[in-house]
């Protein structure tokens, strides 16, 4: 086998012999080096670039399978999962361009330390972790462009070229997916980068004072090359501190939810207004409210494919879940296709693969719950602004 061009550091922390390898998650070269540096036997552990939940994910097919989707719209759960499912999407794709599979690397790595019994370290920072704190960098603006890009990157049919496969050498790949759905890579770079090369380096010290290990190969991406080690050779002996401040979940800022209370506070004033002026009057700007908030939120729920009633329940659910910033429609109308489609143990099966596609968000029964969530409570947003300005301009023209 010819030598790799795989960058590798080669460094000693603690007394421990550390080969850090730089990898691509959809190169066969990749692949390749991992799989003769452990066959060398000159280790007794191997880390990877992987959380508890990617890991199963990756190793586990029927972990989908065991989604409680019920419990995901319940905790209004499903943006993350969408995020989820459109990132492994990417790789899907990158993986069936150029025939290799999507964390090749990673899986000669796991499949190898088991067969060889080598301590296996988890070293990387739970995804849902990373999504929540890259949210919390990014002003509501820029986190719903970046939202409306993931979604827009589900009708993509583009093919990513050779050079975007080499670039993804020089960089993450989460980072990589992120940036083509983001227009700046700035806010994004702290929370999927730095702060995770710190993780990394964190846990990593942690993991192997709790095995023992003293020969250890660590498979990461590229990107995280430089940055792990630096991390490493600056870190103190013990990374606790650095791992729970890295691990906290930013609270959500108050000022969404101060905004959506006022724009309520000040539609119920029109109401009130509306009904003191003369009651033909409120009831026209209710029956408006009814017929612009339930008419957006049913025909996002069309578009997404829902069942008739599952429509239904959007055009009742919709007037009344407006006036309430704790609940959404989505919440509603999801609940309801779940109930009225159940899926089946083959859509949780072919999840990853159907997401793919375009229109395999609209034939997978799980992802089409997902679908009609998103667009249902789109629909509704927009029926409240636009229900909104309804009320305004009707008091207007009734005090002209």
């Amino acid at each position: 086998m010819a030598d790799s061009t795989e960058p590798r550091r080669d460094l000693v922390i603690d007394g421990v012999e550390l080969t850090l390898l730089g990898t691509a998650h959809v190169s066969r070269a990749s692949a390749d080096q991992v799989r003769k540096l452990i066959q060398s036997g000159d280790y007794d552990s191997v880390a990877v670039e992987l959380c508890r939940s990617r890991f199963n994910a990756l190793m586990d097919p029927r972990t989908l399978a065991q989604m409680d989707l019920f419990s995901v719209i319940r905790q209004n759960r499903v943006y993350m999962v969408v995020a989820n499912l459109v990132l492994a999407a990417y790789q899907q794709r990158l993986a069936d361009q150029f025939g290799i599979e999507p964390g090749a690397e990673q899986r000669t790595a796991l499949r190898l330390a088991k067969d060889q019994d080598l301590h296996l370290l988890l070293v990387d920072r739970e995804i849902g972790i990373t999504l929540k704190r890259i949210s919390a960098n990014l002003g509501w603006w820029k986190r719903y462009g970046l939202f409306a890009g993931l979604l827009t990157a589900m009708i993509s049919s583009d093919e990513v070229t050779e050079e975007d496969v080499e670039r993804l050498k020089e960089g993450d790949v989460l980072e990589t997916a992120f940036a083509e759905f983001a227009a700046d890579r700035r806010d994004l770079y702290i929370p999927l980068i730095e702060e995770r090369d710190r993780y990394m380096a964190a846990r990593l010290k942690r993991e192997i004072a709790r095995v023992g290990a003293k020969r250890v190969l660590v498979v990461i991406g590229a990107g995280h090359l430089k940055g792990v080690t630096e991390a490493l050779e600056h870190l103190p002996s013990a990374p606790s501190a650095v791992l729970s401040e890295l691990e906290q979940v930013p609270p959500p800022s108050r000022w969404p939810t101060l905004f959506a209370w006022t724009v309520l506070l000040l539609i119920l004033a029109g109401f009130g207004y509306g009904f003191a002026v003369s009651p033909e009057l409120g009831l026209d700007l209710l029956i408006g409210w009814v017929l612009i908030t339930g008419g957006l939120s049913a025909l996002g729920t069309l578009l997404a494919a829902g069942h008739p009633l599952t429509i239904l329940s959007a055009f009742l659910a919709a007037p009344l879940t407006t006036l309430n910033p704790a609940i959404g429609a989505g919440m509603i109308t999801g609940a309801v296709e779940l109930y009225l489609r159940k899926p089946s143990v083959g859509d949780f099966s072919r999840l990853r693969a159907d997401v793919s596609t375009w229109t395999g968000w609209w034939r997978n029964r799980v992802s089409r719950v997902l679908v009609v969530f998103v667009l249902s409570s789109l629909g509704a947003g927009i029926g409240t602004y636009v229900a909104g300005f309804h009320i305004v301009e009707r008091l207007l023209q009734a005090g002209a």
